[in-house]
């Protein structure tokens, strides 16, 4: 590996701009290229970061800069395809999530990249966040079985629901948010998603027919425990309980306690007050025999700090040949229980994830 890791960018929407900002801050890093459908949509960031080659077309981006690394911050249905041709071009890849939009196309990459010996890592913000695998640990002491609940819903306008529109050409909602939050349900149960139920409603006319822009998933899990996630988008979503992030066992709850925000304002999804901890346990008089507990969090970092962590983490894998195994196949997973609800939306029927 050369002294830089020169890293060509794709994407440059609200992801892709956080990860390059973090590229551009570590020395390590060398920004070969910033690849956009116009120049327009990448006019921003570029004069941002001082001035860098700039490509409408990837696959000219891509022999032009040979890059040692790609981040794929794109609309998910290029995803496979840049990530396939950037392992054959012998680059790392960093990919948003998801992965793919099919698991025949996820394990496709991962395929590849042993083939090759290549790193793959996809953008599962949680995974960093010092909260949030704070809240997976303590929810690992509230007995079996558990109750995840869980949403993110947006009532989106203007550009961002311009976003939206584009991401549901491909994917629904609870397809494209709902792999963050059952792999967090994973991560807590640490047990196999044995079936899905999801229903749904189309509230717009602005999408496809075999479309709907709100969602909800059910997964029940091989230890007993079920979850449930939550996904709206669009001008007409409501604002109230848009954060729900909870989970109860026998032992107690736990539940995120939001900052004050909105649904449409990026950082409000990663970003929490506190945690708050209820002990089940009850006295001799029946009354409960501890109190809650509130468990801060106040010095979390924003949404750019969690990109940067997450772009550390990707240098960490490249540069001490981190075996990534498991992270790709816990992004495969939880792409399978994505994809499994959106199937039992459109068929009305549960799906077992053995079959």
């Amino acid at each position: 590996m050369k002294d830089k890791i020169r890293i060509l960018v794709a994407g440059c929407g609200n992801m892709g701009s956080s990860h390059a900002r973090a590229y551009h801050k570590m020395p390590e890093f060398e920004i070969v290229g910033l690849v956009s459908l116009t120049p327009e949509s990448r006019k921003d960031l570029n004069d941002e970061l001082g001035g860098l080659p700039g490509f409408n077309s990837f696959d000219e981006a891509l022999a032009t800069t040979k890059p040692d690394a790609v981040s794929i911050n794109t609309y998910p249905d290029s995803h496979a395809e840049y990530a396939i041709k950037s392992l054959e071009a012998d680059a790392h890849i960093f990919v948003e999530k998801p992965l793919a939009v099919t698991v025949e196309e996820a394990q496709k990459i991962a395929d590849k990249a042993k083939e090759l010996n290549k790193k793959v890592v996809i953008g599962y913000i949680l995974r960093v966040h010092p909260a949030w695998k704070k809240f997976i640990d303590i929810s690992k002491t509230l007995g079996k079985p558990l109750v995840m609940r869980m949403n993110l819903n947006q009532q989106s306008s203007g550009k961002t629901w311009a976003t939206h529109l584009n991401l549901m050409k491909s994917m629904s909602p609870i397809v494209d948010c709902g792999v963050h939050y059952v792999d967090v349900m994973c991560q807590m149960t640490e047990a196999e998603p044995i079936s899905v139920n999801a229903i749904g409603a189309k509230l717009t006319d602005e999408v496809a027919d075999d479309m709907y822009n709100y969602g909800h998933l059910q997964v029940k899990f091989s230890d007993g425990s079920v979850g449930w996630y939550e996904a709206g988008w669009g001008p007409m979503i409501s604002e109230t309980a848009f954060f729900v992030k909870d989970v109860f066992g026998p032992k107690g709850a736990l539940s995120i306690m939001e900052k004050t925000g909105n649904s449409n304002d990026i950082d409000s999804h990663t970003q929490t007050n506190s945690l708050k901890l209820h002990h089940s346990q009850l006295g001799a008089d029946r009354g409960f025999a501890k109190n809650d507990e509130i468990i801060s969090t106040e010095d979390e970092p924003d949404h750019q700090g969690l990109c940067d962590l997450e772009q550390a983490f990707f240098l960490k894998a490249i540069q001490e040949d981190l075996d990534l195994t498991q992270h790709v196949n816990d992004a495969i997973n939880s792409l399978k229980i994505v994809l499994a609800a959106d199937k039992s939306f459109k068929t009305g029927k549960t799906v077992f994830l053995d079959e």
